[in-house]
């Protein structure tokens, strides 16, 4: 059997990263967050560019769209798409689920 180490960062939803920070989370440059940003994947808090603030939920999609990438070679506008039909999909499993609860 093969043992495999896994690394791993616990994100806590109320921490915030700095565009470096996001950056060197997901071992990519500032070019391709700034190009997330202008896409619409990623929503920064904070003005100008070099206050913004990201959020737990903005690492993930970083690392969604960093797969979709590399795995699919989908393009940004592709991510996009792709990341909104994603987050559809949580959003009508999360109201199927309440709706069978209410249901029982």
């Amino acid at each position: 059997m093969d043992d495999k180490i896994l690394n791993g960062l616990l994100l806590d939803e109320t921490i915030t990263l700095s565009l470096d920070d996001l950056c060197q989370a997901c071992s990519s440059s500032n070019e391709w967050v700034i190009e997330l940003v202008q896409e619409g994947v990623l929503e920064p808090s904070g003005q100008p560019q070099s206050q913004w603030q990201f959020s737990a939920r903005c690492l993930q999609k970083a690392h969604t769209a960093m797969r979709l990438q590399r795995d699919l070679d989908i393009n940004l506008s592709g991510i996009a798409l792709a990341l909104d039909l994603l987050d559809e999909i949580d959003r009508l499993k999360s109201r199927l689920l309440q709706l069978e609860n209410a249901a029982k």
